[in-house]
């Protein structure tokens, strides 16, 4: 009668043992190539920062499959959102975000809200600087701004698109300096750099990268960066300054911050296993002496975020973004 018990427990103790030596469940990867959506055109900020990642990722072999860049700038952006959005379920789609994924659903009654994708990390933020040309007398954002206030609505600021970012900082600084400007739209902060230089424009907020050639060609100054700390790097760009040598505009009196998101999302209805890996993929990027010299050289601010906490940053700058352009007058009706 004893033969059977000891039978049972040798069956669950080799039961334990094959438990216990069984190889872990396989990290879910990708099966084919993965696609990255720019929902910009080529060349532009968003495309060259998806383009370094592409070369990390496939030189420290991060990824198996290949990546492959697809630009889908249509509709300022609004055709590679809802092309990602309309790919649920879908591990293979990456989408190249910035703070377009709010600005464009308020201003354009976009069917389309952040919370239907899959965060996986925001890995920078871009900072803006007040940009004059070189030849102005303006060496101060008072300065500026006290002859902008002389004659409202003459002086013109130049931006990339409407109802985006350039545009939501030039309304901050008219709000809160009570000051007017006539708004331009350009195609991108490289055209923006251009018309400044030719005098077609007063000024504008363009992000470092979009205006290092003409500031080392002592062809336009800066005035000031608009966040609560000052560009880290230290490094010459001119003869005498640096990055980090450029004020905030809060040190000036110019009580204004901005910054933009650079992130990444999975579409929606993906598995927690899916956003793991990307997640962990883009912790590995930024840790790479590439990623370094490309944030120092493009004067990138630096910063991983990625879970709940990356989640927690979303909803509030939706929410910061929503005040900006309700005051700005900038939402859409369905927004309000």
């Amino acid at each position: 009668m004893r033969f059977p018990h000891r039978f049972a427990l040798a069956a669950v103790a080799a039961s334990a043992m094959a438990a216990f030596s069984a190889p872990a469940a396989a990290q879910w990867k990708p099966t084919k190539a993965v696609e990255m959506v720019v929902p910009f055109s080529p060349g532009g900020a968003s495309d060259q920062m998806a383009r370094v990642i592409q070369a990390i990722a496939t030189k420290h072999k991060l990824i198996d499959q290949p990546i492959v860049i697809q630009n889908k700038a249509g509709a300022s952006g609004a055709e590679g959102i809802m092309d990602v959005k309309a790919s649920s379920r879908d591990p293979h789609k990456v989408l190249v975000a910035s703070t377009a994924v709010f600005t464009l659903p308020l201003a354009t009654s976009l069917p389309f809200n952040w919370r239907e994708l899959t965060p996986i990390a925001m890995i920078a933020q871009d900072q803006f600087v007040l940009w004059v040309n070189a030849e102005t007398p303006y060496k101060t954002p008072k300065e500026f701004l006290d002859a902008v206030r002389e004659k409202p609505g003459t002086f013109r600021m130049g931006g990339t698109s409407s109802k985006r970012e350039d545009q939501v900082i030039t309304a901050s600084v008219e709000h809160g300096a009570g000051v007017k400007f006539t708004y331009i739209p350009y195609k991108g902060g490289g055209e923006a750099s251009t018309q400044l230089v030719g005098k077609h424009i007063d000024a504008n907020v363009n992000n470092p990268s979009e205006s290092i050639a003409q500031w080392r060609a002592h062809q336009v100054r800066a005035l000031c960066v608009f966040d609560d700390q000052r560009i880290e790097f230290k490094a010459k760009v001119t003869e005498q300054l640096s990055w980090a040598d450029i004020p905030t505009c809060k040190e000036q009196g110019l009580n204004v911050q901005y910054t933009m998101l650079r992130g990444f999302f999975l579409p929606g209805g993906v598995s927690k296993e899916q956003q793991a890996f990307y997640t962990d993929v883009m912790k590995k990027v930024v840790e790479t002496p590439e990623w370094k010299e490309y944030l120092e050289r493009n004067a990138l601010k630096p910063q991983f975020v990625s879970g709940q906490a990356f989640t927690e940053f979303l909803t509030q700058d939706e929410t910061r973004h929503r005040d900006i352009m309700s005051k700005a007058g900038f939402l859409s009706a369905a927004a309000r």
